[in-house]
């Protein structure tokens, strides 16, 4: 898994950073050909299918379906907005609709995102402390356990550094509704890591 996200010593502290400031400012419109706008994102568009999937196989598939889709509806793309989130919300939709999407589905808590959202103020707070502990692989295994829906707002905002505004529009929620899962999501993990933590020191 580790070879996926290609991340060494220096992203790995910028991925505990980024559990504990706010989401980067919006990107500017995009224009271009398909090509242009749609090939140098090949390599995350893969990173992100395969951590929905946790399959190679379905994470090709599902990459390849995705830039099928989008090639086909890519007269739709209004130019000058984000590409970006429009073609990670075709990949998403693809796979809710997919066998393993709908399995994983399945698992998926449908509790209220309406409880507010809880973001540290600082960036030495209780949960960067534990983030500190724990490494790269800890992260990952903890992410794996996730529901789908903490998963990928976690992976949207921190791995690929969206911000709440572009979640908003790849997973077609408001944004009020991106903070507080997001806040939920952190929590979730942030309880896995200390139960890890725990157990590791038995």
């Amino acid at each position: 898994m580790a070879e996926l996200l290609e991340m060494g010593g220096a992203a790995n502290r910028r991925i505990r950073w980024r559990y504990t400031v706010g989401a980067v400012a919006d990107r500017a419109g995009d224009s271009g050909s398909f090509e242009e706008l749609a090939m140098p994102l090949f390599a995350k568009l893969y990173n992100f299918a395969h951590w929905l999937t946790q399959e190679r196989a379905a994470a090709e598939d599902l990459v390849q379906e995705t830039y099928m889709k989008a090639l086909r509806g890519f007269s739709s793309f209004q130019q000058g907005t984000n590409f970006r989130a429009w073609i990670y919300r075709i990949l998403r939709n693809i796979f809710l609709t997919s066998q393993t999407g709908l399995k994983a589905g399945a698992f998926v808590s449908f509790d209220s995102d309406d409880d507010p959202p809880i973001e540290p103020a600082a960036a030495e707070t209780p949960e960067s402390v534990l983030l500190a502990r724990v490494n790269l692989e800890t992260i990952q295994n903890a992410l794996e356990k996730l529901p789908v829906k903490f998963r990928e707002i976690i992976l949207l905002s921190d791995w690929e550094e969206m911000s709440y505004q572009e979640i908003s529009e790849t997973l077609g929620i408001p944004t009020g509704t991106v903070m507080s899962r997001l806040s939920r999501a952190r929590r979730a993990m942030r309880e896995l890591l200390a139960a890890k933590l725990q157990g590791a020191s038995r």
